[in-house]
């Protein structure tokens, strides 16, 4: 038995479990059928033209953990942002962790996606926005709808802001052979609401896990949300990271993707413009060695005038390393005074490593102001040799380098502890040690 088949398999059971009148019962069934439909992407699906999932599917995965597992504080707590005191909402093998998290709050809901489809105070905001920017065609998507017990639910109503970040840390211990999840996200931030959230996955053993997330998140007028992925998972571990998110007037989202570790990464970022003087910002770091493999694909749809979009990913890649960079905006006929700018670049350590980079522009507006643009090189020799002759060792001298490639990213993150956490991380992937902070 195949994968796609294990999956369909197993749903019919799964099924046999829920209740009938659940809300997003529906959902769930059109959602398998869509998946049973469809299958997995393949190579064939231009989409997908780069990135294969066939290893993947030959894996023997548990779609269900046997059991919960029990961790001590002792034993993840580096995976946590300790620096600073923040919300916590931890899931152990899709399991919520109540002795990891700290939600108490006040004003704002921070808790569980099974609370919200549970609690009648919740049916209505599960109703109205609930698979609501997910895509009904994207087979992967669809198959996160049927499946999701569990994720993070966050609720921040009209004016108001939580007193401190929200971490999201999903967790796999990797007592099973192989484990796949299928974790699901709901964001909604009310007008004038403001909000900082980071999102972690991270594997804590060798076997392999297959994770397929998905994150719908809603920004009302004037709401600021700023969301972070730290991805910097064990070499076993893959991850298909679906992202969904509808604006309305004058919100800004501010998104940024961090991809320093994993076996295979696939990130589908989607922003949908949903009102006028909208800022939408996407901007990712990518550090890859071994075998590696990261794709990310951006979609920025404008569809109302006035509004801005900005674009900026940063490659490095090492050894026999692949990256994809998929972007594309869409702007309307009624989109016009759009300002959209969109720029990949790339930096090839090896031979053997390659980046695959498509910017798209589809432009059906006349008074716009839009750019893209794509670099794939080498580090400049002349400017490696001016540090070495400064005294400087090659190896920090390469460092240093790959450092001020990666830096219109990294300074633009609003929490400084996390900007300090994800230098270091760099620091290490990179084999050096820096006295200073970006």
């Amino acid at each position: 038995m195949d994968l796609k088949e294990k999956l369909v398999s197993s749903f019919m059971a799964f099924e046999d479990g829920l209740d009938l009148d659940h809300p997003v019962h529906e959902e769930r069934s059109n959602a398998m059928k869509n998946f049973e439909t469809k299958g997995f992407p393949t190579k064939k699906d231009e989409a997908w033209k780069y990135t294969s999932l066939k290893g993947l599917q030959k894996i023997d995965f548990s779609i269900f953990p046997k059991h919960e597992t029990a961790l001590e504080y002792k034993d993840v707590k580096k995976y946590f942002l300790h620096e600073i005191d923040t919300y916590k909402i931890v899931f152990v093998d899709g399991v919520y962790s109540s002795y990891l998290s700290e939600t108490t709050h006040d004003g704002v809901d921070v808790c569980l996606m099974s609370s919200a489809f549970s609690k009648p105070m919740f049916k209505q905001v599960i109703e109205v926005y609930f698979n609501k920017a997910a895509s009904k065609d994207e087979s992967l998507t669809s198959l996160n709808t049927a499946f999701s017990k569990e994720g993070a639910y966050i609720y921040i109503p009209k004016n108001k802001m939580p007193k401190k970040p929200i971490q999201i840390l999903h967790l796999a211990t990797g007592n099973e052979a192989a484990l796949m999840l299928q974790p699901r996200n709901l964001i909604v931030a009310e007008d004038n609401a403001e909000v900082q959230i980071i999102e972690r996955h991270q594997s804590l053993t060798g076997n392999e896990v297959f994770t397929n997330s998905v994150t719908e998140i809603f920004a009302g007028k004037d709401a600021i949300v700023d969301y972070y992925k730290v991805q910097n998972d064990e070499p076993t571990a893959s991850l298909v990271d679906n992202t969904y998110i509808s604006q309305k007037d004058s919100s800004v989202v501010r998104v940024h993707t961090f991809s320093l570790g994993g076996k295979l990464i696939r990130n589908n970022l989607n922003f949908y413009q949903n009102g006028e003087r909208i800022d939408s910002t996407l901007k990712g770091v990518t550090i890859l060695g071994d075998k590696q493999h990261v794709d990310h694909h951006t979609l920025v749809h404008h569809a109302q005038p006035n509004c801005e979009s900005h674009q900026d990913y940063k490659g490095i890649f090492g050894d026999s390393s692949t990256g994809v960079f998929n972007g594309k905006i869409i702007v309307d006929k009624i989109a016009q005074k759009t300002d959209a700018f969109q720029q990949n670049n790339n930096i090839l350590l090896s031979d053997k490593s390659t980046i695959n980079s498509k910017p798209q522009l589809e432009i059906f507006a006349d008074d716009v102001k839009c750019s893209h643009g794509c670099t794939i090189g080498q580090l400049d020799d002349e400017a490696l040799f001016y540090l070495r002759s400064r005294g400087i060792p090659k190896k920090e001298a390469k460092a240093l380098m790959m450092y001020a490639f990666a830096n219109n990213v990294l300074e633009s993150v609003r929490i400084p502890e996390l900007k300090v956490r994800i230098n270091k991380i760099i620091a290490d992937k990179l084999g050096v040690r820096m006295g200073f902070d970006l």
